[in-house]
């Protein structure tokens, strides 16, 4: 038993109070093994989602006060019991090969890796999972962060054979010390769930018919089956149109994302990328400037407020509207533009955080347009592969910090946090991350 007159060992943490707007940064105890699956992070870069703002402005319905953040990157510090050759046979491989010094970046959940969910690829739902930023789980905005389920849920950076990539060994490892931890840190939560809205999307078997250029449910079937009766596609029939609602760090990920999926299958395209704001829309024109022609040839992007983007998809498609809606804001407002914007037979996927508000689309609407309806959290441990692969191609975007093209504004240290979050909430600073040791 540790003496009354030992001194506990403490970190600096940025923590959120309830009811709202109450960030403080504070030493707490560091955070220590509690189970053998555990493993303690010394945490090298945290950053601000626009997820935590949901926590800060009070909308969450959290009563208890936390540590913030669910994007981390930094070094194995300290390694549970299970951690070993011998004791990890026949689970996930980190716990075989995870070793203290390793380089690290998190997913925003805890998944174990070896359940029914995990097995099948959807991790964020992991029935053991935890998102890190909540009452259940301190998140990573600290110095040091505990992550449970270690061996299933943490990439090691340090060890490019434990994750599976269309790149080469030699890319990656390559690619492993050229890209800066800024870059790496989008990793956690922004990339892979930009890269899962625009998968989402183009796979979805509403859009095959525009993609494959057979009807429906011909478009179904992978072998060649007579036309019949049907009359042959016009080019136009064989352009997608998707519309992207909110230009925020995820936005701007899934419209890369989607970018380059289009351009390297050659499909032709048209996206209207829609925000309020005009700082972010500038952010996306700025963007998308900088992205190099083998992502983005072959269509066309245009930068919309709400009401110009009605009037751009009308003229595009002869009011008939989008193929595909992304919609990555989480509030209702952003889901009666993407029905407003969407076609007949049309889908709508939302990877936006939602709140208690009911949907604000009738069982009527959706009947009367046969619209498909996509919600919910990414799974990003799974998301991790293409993810990077991503990250590594397109570095003239993700490369940077504070330039006109970077989606990290800046680099700053915990002092000041409190600002930092209320300038957030208020659009005028874009991502930023937390240096814990600034």
């Amino acid at each position: 038993m540790t003496s009354t007159n030992t001194p506990v060992e403490q970190h600096k943490v940025i923590r959120w109070h309830p009811p709202s707007y109450d960030i403080r940064v504070e030493d707490l105890p560091k955070p220590k093994i509690q189970h053998p699956d555990d493993v303690i992070v010394k945490v090298k870069l945290a950053a601000l989602c626009g997820s935590d703002l949901h926590v800060y402005r009070g909308h969450s319905g959290i009563e208890k006060e936390h540590v913030c953040g669910h994007e981390f990157i930094g070094e194995v510090v300290e390694l549970g019991s299970s951690y070993g050759p011998e004791s990890a046979k026949g689970r996930p491989a980190l716990y075989s090969s995870l070793k203290v010094g390793d380089k690290v970046v998190s997913p925003f959940t805890v998944n174990c890796g070896e359940c029914h969910v995990c097995r099948l690829g959807y991790t964020g739902r992991c029935p053991e999972g935890f998102l890190f930023g909540s009452p259940a789980l301190d998140g990573g905005q600290a110095q040091f962060v505990r992550v449970p389920k270690g061996g299933g849920t943490l990439f090691n950076l340090s060890n490019s054979s434990t994750w599976s990539s269309n790149l080469s060994k030699e890319e990656k490892e390559k690619a492993l010390t050229g890209i800066a931890d800024s870059s790496l840190l989008m990793l956690a939560d922004i990339l892979p769930t930009g890269v899962y809205a625009a998968i989402q999307a183009l796979n979805h078997p509403k859009v095959l018919p525009v993609i494959t250029g057979k009807p429906w449910p011909l478009c179904l079937n992978s072998t060649d089956v007579g036309m019949g009766n049907a009359v042959d596609f016009t080019p136009e029939d064989r352009v997608l149109t998707i519309a992207i609602i909110g230009l925020g760090p995820v936005g701007i990920c899934a419209a890369v994302s989607i970018l380059d999926a289009l351009s390297s299958r050659k499909l032709p395209f048209r996206i209207v990328a829609i925000d309020l704001l005009e700082s972010r829309r500038e952010k996306m024109k700025a963007v998308y400037a900088a992205i190099g022609e083998d992502g983005k040839a072959g269509g066309e992007l245009v930068v919309c407020s709400p009401d110009d983007a009605k009037i751009q998809v009308a003229n595009w498609t002869g009011g008939i509207g989008c193929t595909a809606i992304l919609e990555v804001v989480g509030h209702t407002s952003a889901l009666t533009l993407a029905y407003d914007l969407v076609r007949a037979f049309g889908v709508i996927v939302s990877v936006g955080v939602h709140g208690a508000p009911q949907l604000p689309l009738t069982g009527r609407q959706c009947y009367n347009k046969n619209v498909s309806l996509d919600f919910g959290r990414c799974p990003a441990r799974a998301m991790f592969p293409p993810a990077f692969d991503l990250l590594v191609k397109r570095q003239d975007v993700f490369g940077g910090v504070g330039e006109d093209a970077s989606l990290i504004d800046r680099v700053v240290g915990f002092e000041g946090a409190a600002e930092i979050y209320a300038q957030f909430d208020k659009g005028t600073v874009g991502k930023v991350i937390f240096d814990p040791w600034k």
